[in-house]
């Protein structure tokens, strides 16, 4: 049964989130622990040996000569350099590192959830999760748990060793107070801020979403006069998202003035209790200057953890975020060992999918051979893109058949299957990069004469030559340097480049004139040979090029009579 992420402790989420690290970034964060306690220790070694320096001239039984002392307090300002450097360098390392790894395990899971889960995605809320959470954790792994452990181990050292310099009083003193400001208080100020925390996260994912939104949809809002209103709603949300983080940042306040109280109470606790101890001659003047001064010293990582509580509830609320999205489960599986495919047919059978407890299709059946175009006919919203779909497993269907071959659809090898099917949608996607190179994604190894012999037959050739620098012009910033149109024909010679047997053509021609749109269908036919296409439009003008067509309604199909 799946663990239900909202019921997560702060403790499980880091647990879960350390999981993720792998073992050569673990063992470079262990060894950035040890260098980082080891500096602070050589640290507090200075003032320490200063002490012993006191004590010795209090008449303190020193095995140690004064040059001794001196050569050992200078030795631990030189290797607590040294050792800084080494825990930089390591947390650095991860903090790189740790970018790269979880991009990589974020996006190689949106591509097994893609397509059918992330199309009702909001893409800012994905941006802010890709942004924003991740350099949180690199926040949590770098600068979270390695303080958190080197604050651990410094205080058992010094509890230790001030327990045997001087007494073991003290030391009680100092376990008190290093369980207060590095648990009690984080985990009071932890809860007070949790609620917050998790909202502010929320509310800023929903905002990025809102407001890339807004600047994609730009052009919209100035047509229709509607820029005023949408700028007010962007300055609430901004309003909102101002007052969250004042409300982080008064506990953050309260936080530290809490834990520097405690820190002076301390202090003063173990300062009045050394006095009394060498008034009560329990304990010599000399060993309380060293009980002292190591208790003194010792409380820089405990104030770091103690200033945390902030930082770790948006970490949380970011981890959970990214666990969530790690743990979430695609709609279809990939087929990794099945039949592979090479295409010769495709056959539909009483076909049926249902989604969200409604129907779409309902005993749908079709054929599609070789060497010819198959017509899919129907008014928007009929079902027509829902069998393209299907037909490339991007849902699982309710019921029927879909035989490539005569071998069924679920036993054929995912990647199989994409080599020898491809789609080209209603709105191509072409990245920010050159022509060539949004070309060569269907075929990276494909030569300058492969990508215009493409091109001419989606009739873009023309339109690649008079661009400024030819294949090598780039596309733009979400394919905006050409017109919907233009990104048509470039996706359609994308489909044509791939070698594809099948392709599935999803509205082809509903964003160019109808000029280009008799060029592209005069070039489907012509090129028709030896591969399949499937044709969906909701105008019956496109069926003219079609050997066979099949009117959809409703979620149901026949054939026409051509």
């Amino acid at each position: 049964m799946k663990k239900e992420l909202s019921r997560r402790s702060g403790v499980q989420i880091a647990a879960e989130l350390m999981k993720l690290l792998g073992g050569r970034l673990s063992a470079v964060m262990l060894l950035a622990v040890l260098n980082g306690s080891l500096g602070f220790l050589c640290a507090m070694g200075v003032p320490f040996f200063g002490a012993v320096g006191i004590a010795k001239a209090l008449g303190e039984s020193i095995p140690l000569s004064y040059g001794a002392i001196a050569a050992l307090c200078i030795g631990c300002g030189v290797l607590r350099g040294g050792l800084r450097y080494l825990e930089q360098y390591g947390n650095h390392y991860i903090a790189f590192r740790l970018l790269a790894v979880l991009r990589d395990k974020i996006f190689t899971k949106l591509r097994a959830l893609c397509p059918a889960k992330l199309e009702s995605r909001q893409k800012g809320s994905l941006l802010t999760m890709i942004t924003a959470d991740i350099e949180t954790l690199e926040v949590f792994y770098a600068h979270t748990v390695s303080p958190v452990c080197i604050a651990v181990l410094v205080s058992l050292a010094v509890m230790v060793v001030t327990g045997l310099a001087a007494s073991w009083y003290l030391s009680l003193i100092a376990a008190a107070a290093y369980l207060c400001i590095g648990v009690l208080l984080p985990r009071f100020f932890s809860r007070r801020m949790a609620e917050t925390g998790m909202r502010y996260r929320r509310e800023l994912g929903d905002f990025g979403a809102y407001f890339l939104d807004s600047i994609k949809g730009i052009r919209e809002l100035v047509l229709y006069n509607a820029g005023e209103a949408r700028a007010a709603e962007v300055d609430r949300r901004s309003d909102a998202m101002l007052g969250r983080t004042k409300a982080l940042k008064r506990e953050t306040a309260l936080s530290a003035a809490a834990t520097e109280a405690v820190v002076s109470l301390s202090v003063l606790a173990v300062l009045a209790v050394g006095i009394f101890l060498v008034r009560s001659g329990s304990l010599s003047a000399g060993r309380m200057v060293l009980g002292v001064t190591a208790v003194f010293g010792s409380f820089g990582p405990v104030i770091v953890v103690s200033a945390l509580p902030a930082n770790l509830n948006q970490t949380f609320a970011s981890g959970e975020r990214i666990l969530r999205l790690l743990e979430e489960q695609p709609e279809v599986e990939a087929v990794e060992n099945g039949t592979e495919l090479s295409y010769e047919d495709l056959e539909v059978h009483d076909l049926s999918f249902a989604y969200g407890g409604e129907t779409v299709l309902k005993d749908v059946s079709m054929t599609a051979r070789k060497n010819e175009i198959v017509g899919i006919v129907g008014e928007s919203g009929c079902g027509k893109s829902t069998l393209l779909k299907l037909l490339l497993r991007f849902w699982e269907r309710s019921g029927g058949q879909i035989r490539y071959n005569g071998t069924d659809l679920d036993e054929i090898n995912t990647e199989s299957l994409y080599r020898n099917v491809t789609m080209v949608s209603q709105s191509t996607y072409l990245f920010d990069a050159t022509i060539a190179e949004n070309l060569r994604i269907a075929k990276p190894d494909a030569t300058d004469e492969e990508l215009m012999a493409a091109l001419r037959m989606a009739s873009a050739e023309e339109l690649v030559q008079a661009l400024p620098e030819g294949l090598s012009t780039p596309a733009g910033l979400l394919g905006g340097r050409l017109s919907m149109g233009e990104r048509q024909r470039i996706g359609l010679a994308r489909a044509f480049l791939s070698g594809c047997p099948l392709i599935l053509l999803d509205e082809p021609t509903s964003n160019v004139d109808s000029i280009n749109e008799g060029v592209i269908l005069r070039a489907l036919l012509k090129h028709k040979q030896g591969r399949t296409i499937i044709l969906v439009s909701h105008r019956a003008s496109t069926m003219a090029v079609a050997d066979r067509v099949y009117k959809m309604e409703n979620g149901q199909m026949e054939e026409q009579a051509i």
